[in-house]
């Protein structure tokens, strides 16, 4: 049917019906909203009313004929509402030439994740910032975001992107993580369909894989909260001054085990404390912008001393004063079940990689709603990029 055609039959009492059976659309009627807004739709308007006039009247057979009205799909692409993701409209003449609709929803824009990784790979190096990086504070990011998840209560973990409200953002545990909140901003900005909770997690991701460690996998679909009533309580991340117990209070409330708690503190590999955020000063090890290994080889491989400072007790190495740990580090080799995971970790590199990867991945996905379907993306570390 042609353009004109189409004009026609909207605009011909007698036709009505007759196009209600067998109407189809050019492709110039679906696309185009002045179109419909100027022709289709007023006309199709007024060639309901006079139907339904003439069957009060007990007008002609054309008029009272049912059969045409009744069984007709009139498809009114109606633009206006495409471009505005509403969805499109399916009308049919029932009940003695009723219009009737049905909402048919659009697809969801498709999102290009392994785009917003390269993104937030570009933003990485980054001379004002600790060592040349930003990648240590964006896994420290998507960890805090993620690590206040309770199994009990079901709160917390990186869904809803809290940290946005206060009191949340202003816990002591989340100083200088501003930083890194700000430092996506732009990355949102151009991509404001992905939330703010997919795009940390997926910024703590890129920085893993981009500073050498193992990929991750990773799935979308995080939403974000609307209010601060969402924020998490204080005190759910862990203390670094504590011992073993307080640490599997924290792990085992999210659901880890030991050998899994001691595989995610190995991250330690990767950035440096600071006496205006933590109050802990220096870096664990000296590569704290390439994921490894070391975290484990330093801290069985040095002889560690308390330092001596006006600041909370930490670790330093007696060889340099370079290096630090914190007591929860040395916790990992003064107990008996989490020293084994130490050893294991310090000797076998791939065994790290493998069991972080899967550590990590399971953080980031607690609390969120998942089906089972999901998509699951292994990104392509920009180096790796054709």
């Amino acid at each position: 049917m042609s353009s004109l055609r189409v004009l026609r039959a909207f605009s011909t009492r007698a036709n009505t019906a007759k196009f209600a059976a067998n109407a189809t659309y050019p492709k110039t009627v679906l696309n185009t909203s002045v179109y419909f807004r100027s022709f289709a739709i007023p006309n199709l308007k007024r060639a309901y009313s006079t139907e339904q006039t003439e069957q009060k009247t007990g007008g002609g057979s054309s008029g009272g004929d049912s059969s045409g009205g009744s069984s007709g799909m009139l498809w009114l692409g109606a633009a206006g509402l495409l471009g505005a993701g509403v969805g499109y409209y399916f009308y049919s003449t029932n009940n003695g030439g009723i219009l009737e609709k049905t909402q048919v929803p659009i697809k969801p824009k498709t999102i290009d994740y392994q785009k917003i990784y390269n993104q937030i790979a570009d933003i990485l190096e980054d001379n004002d910032w600790d060592d040349g990086s930003n990648g240590p504070v964006f896994v420290r990011l998507a960890w805090h975001a993620a690590g206040t998840y309770d199994k009990v209560s079901k709160t917390g973990g990186s869904n809803g992107a809290t940290m946005r409200f206060s009191p949340e953002s202003d816990h002591g545990a989340n100083a200088g993580l501003k930083f890194a909140r700000d430092k996506l901003e732009p990355i949102k900005q151009k991509n404001p369909e992905i939330s703010y909770s997919d795009l940390w997690s997926l910024a703590g991701v890129t920085a893993i894989q981009e500073m050498g460690g193992p990929t991750i996998p990773w799935i979308p679909g995080r939403k974000d909260a609307d209010a601060a009533t969402a924020c998490s309580p204080d005190g759910r991340l862990p203390d670094a001054t504590k011992g073993p117990s307080h640490i599997r209070d924290i792990f085992y409330r999210m659901g880890f085990d030991d050998r899994e708690i001691v595989a995610l503190v190995g991250a330690h590999a990767l950035g440096r404390c600071h006496p205006d955020r933590s109050g802990f000063d220096g870096p664990w090890t000296a590569s704290p912008t390439m994921f490894t290994n070391n975290f484990f080889t330093e801290l069985l491989g040095r002889k560690w001393v308390e330092k001596k400072w006006k600041g909370p007790k930490q670790y330093i190495d007696k060889e340099t004063g370079e290096l630090m740990m914190l007591p929860a580090d040395m916790a990992l080799m003064q107990d008996k079940n989490f020293r084994p995971w130490v050893e294991k970790y310090a000797k076998d590199e791939e065994l790290f990689f493998k069991d972080f990867a899967a550590a990590f991945h399971k953080l980031l996905e607690l609390g969120i709603p998942r089906t089972g379907e999901e998509k699951v993306y292994h990104f392509k570390k920009t180096d790796e990029s054709s």
